[in-house]
């Protein structure tokens, strides 16, 4: 039986925004252990699963089609998010 992980995305760090944030995704947990390409050294499996995400716009929503679908799951809560409240003469202390 297929096993999956619902989460929020948390923010990047690279950007300021909150793009996407509000998002939930599902992926699913690896089934088998990636192994190095004896040709090329890459990483690999043969488990496709690997490359799907699903998004939803709620968490309800994921947990619903997790359900509809069978899958074992695991909900993982979103991050909580901290506000760094600084001003700019802050820098001059």
């Amino acid at each position: 039986m297929p096993t999956a992980r619902i989460y929020q995305r948390p923010k990047n760090a690279m950007q300021s925004g909150k793009y996407r944030t509000d998002r939930w995704v599902l992926e699913f947990e690896p089934a088998e252990a990636k192994k190095p390409d004896p040709l090329t050294g890459w990483a690999g499996s043969g488990d496709t699963r690997d490359q799907v995400r699903l998004g939803f716009p709620t968490r309800e929503a994921a947990i619903a089609y997790a359900e509809r679908e069978g899958l074992a799951f695991t909900v993982i809560p979103a991050p909580e998010r901290k506000l760094k409240l600084q001003a700019y003469a802050d820098n001059f202390r």
